[in-house]
């Protein structure tokens, strides 16, 4: 017999687990405290331009379309992608372009070209993400952590006998170092422990199973752009009988004898027999389960970086420029130093600029285009972030005036910013961190909380504070380890 499960807050992770658990025959019902979906995957509006707000990055589509097969659906009905012929273009300092192109072959010989790294060097990368991933991905992607049954699994044992070749003891950035000759080769590999909030220099070496998702499986974008994700799963999810509440957040998770209750809202008290909290899990434990022992050495653990990010409609249009693009700092340790040491910006700042009317042109109007314009910046420490985003902003145009050939502030039509303390504000993410925890260390996976409470029977957890982590494809696994582990 289906049980009656409130979802709190409708992050694509809450959403896929609305969709799973329906499937299963539960009677489920979703509070948000916003008016919309979405949670960070939401859009902004400005003039006539059109921005995703939040995700940019899309990858294992297949976690998508398994929702609507779950259900009987073909997925290409409702939703729809296309996989990208470039991955991102690089732009250095000194003026080098590297245009990572999905087909290795040519993505080999545009490194080799451009910086004499042997291609041989970048076949042994791939291959050694591609090894991670073929081993790593089946436990720490898939299943709980937390599970015996994970640990005993015939995927755990083809591992055991590989640990030495995972790079556990090294760092990510150690790891790169050795394996390539080129700095600029470096600087790129190590830029993926950004994909989930960590530092190259600290992170350990096994997040080089990061590039594969990229280069192994493919680099995708919505043909709506990112907002249709979060708006074809709660579409979905209202097919398939899920029923929403938003404006209407949780005060209160209510307990009795051990085990999860109900909620209270603003309404009052709403009675179910399970509970799965979408919700930051710092936020769930101080401020809906008050008085409740917490497990905090997990969530004192120290957190994933923020972003600060303007949108801005820019009125030309860069030929040189793609979907994807990285403006690299010149001192990329200076940087990290700065975001996880020092809690403060370094003055040269790596820039990432997303310009989904490269592949929607209606996002922007003809000859234009929407500039999502971020940098990594340290969480909220109480930093004085109107000064912060000031000297941010001025550098960010000095660097890219000087790297695009043209003064870039009089090409600004519209703009809008968003930093960590309105990141913490509108998606309830401690100190705004993107990504909860960070993975700064070798036991990190480890650190994440479970995706169910081991003390109070009924209340599960998924999204990107708990395991896996955050980003889109993780919050999905989340939401499917939920279902898979609900009772």
């Amino acid at each position: 017999m289906g049980k009656t499960v409130a979802i709190i807050g409708s992050g694509v992770a809450g959403l896929a687990c609305a969709i799973r658990l329906a499937k299963k025959g539960h009677i489920v019902t979703v509070f948000e405290a916003n008016s919309y979906p979405g949670g960070k995957l939401t859009e902004i509006k400005l003039g006539d331009y059109r921005f995703d707000a939040g995700p940019s990055l899309f990858t294992l589509p297949e976690e998508v379309e398994a929702l609507y097969e779950l259900h009987g659906l073909d997925a290409k009905a409702y939703f729809d992608y296309k996989k990208l012929h470039s991955t991102c273009k690089y732009f250095y300092p000194d003026g080098t372009e590297i245009n990572a192109a999905a087909d290795i072959e040519a993505f080999k010989e545009e490194v080799h070209q451009k910086t004499g790294e042997p291609k041989k060097n970048i076949e042994k990368a791939l291959r050694k993400s591609s090894f991670l991933y073929e081993f790593l991905a089946p436990l720490f992607m898939h299943k709980s952590l937390h599970k015996l049954s994970t640990w005993v699994s015939k995927n755990a044992f083809r591992s055991y006998g590989k640990l030495s070749k995972f790079n556990f003891n090294r760092s990510m950035h150690q790891v790169n170092q050795a394996r390539f000759e080129n700095e600029k080769v470096v600087q790129l590999f190590d830029r993926y422990a950004t994909y989930n909030g960590s530092n190259p220099y600290q992170a350990p070496g096994t997040m080089n199973i990061i590039p594969h998702l990229e280069f192994g499986i493919g680099a995708y974008f919505p043909t709506k752009g990112m907002h249709d994700i979060t708006q074809s799963l709660y579409q979905l999810a209202l097919k398939v009988g899920v029923k929403f509440h938003f404006n209407t957040s949780v005060s209160k998770i209510t307990l009795h004898e051990g085990k999860a209750k109900g909620i209270v809202t603003k309404y009052g008290f709403h009675k179910t027999d399970r509970i799965v909290s979408n919700m930051d899990i710092v936020g769930t434990y101080e401020r809906l389960l008050k008085g409740e022992r917490k497990p905090t050495k997990l969530i004192n653990q120290p957190k994933s970086s923020s972003a600060l990010i303007f949108y801005w409609g820019i009125k030309k249009d860069f030929q040189q420029l793609d979907l994807h693009n990285i403006f690299f700092s010149n001192d990329y340790e200076k940087e990290f130093e700065h975001i996880f040491n020092k809690g403060s910006v370094y003055e040269d700042p790596t820039v990432y600029i997303n310009i989904t009317s490269t592949q929607k042109p209606d996002d922007a109007p003809e000859g234009c285009q929407n500039w999502f314009t971020m940098i990594n910046v340290p969480n909220n420490q109480g930093q004085d972030w109107d000064e912060v985003i000031k000297e941010a902003r001025k550098n960010i145009l000095k660097k890219l005036s000087t790297q695009l050939g043209e003064d870039i502030e009089p090409l600004i039509e519209v703009e809008d910013i968003l930093d960590p303390i309105k990141i913490e504000v509108r998606t309830s993410s401690t100190q705004g961190a993107l990504y909860g925890n960070s993975s700064n260390n070798k036991y990190a996976a480890f650190l994440r909380h479970p995706n169910f409470s081991s003390r109070i029977k009924g209340l599960y957890f998924c999204g990107g504070s708990v395991h896996p982590g955050g980003g889109i494809p993780l919050c999905l696994l989340s939401a499917k380890i939920v279902a898979d582990n609900f009772e």
